[in-house]
């Protein structure tokens, strides 16, 4: 393989994880028994993140392989 190959593996696999963790970290403020928040806070959230999510999809034009347990490009 090519090291820019290699690169972009090695990089998005790390990435593409950090960010499926950041997304469950932010689910856990769903936890009304730990927080107060309102419809529109939700709203807020949710809408921004598939603003960027569509920005995404925008920049590779594919479709995206991501797994519930992680991401792998390598099998």
């Amino acid at each position: 393989m090519s090291v820019k190959r290699d690169n972009f593996i090695r990089l998005a696999e790390a990435r593409v994880t950090r960010a499926i963790d950041s997304m469950r970290v932010i689910g856990n403020l769903s936890n009304r028994s730990n927080y107060e928040y309102g419809d529109e806070d939700v709203r807020k959230i949710i809408t921004t993140l598939q603003a960027e999510l569509t920005a995404l999809k925008a920049q590779f034009k594919t479709k995206s392989g991501v797994s519930a347990q992680g991401f792998k490009l390598r099998k």
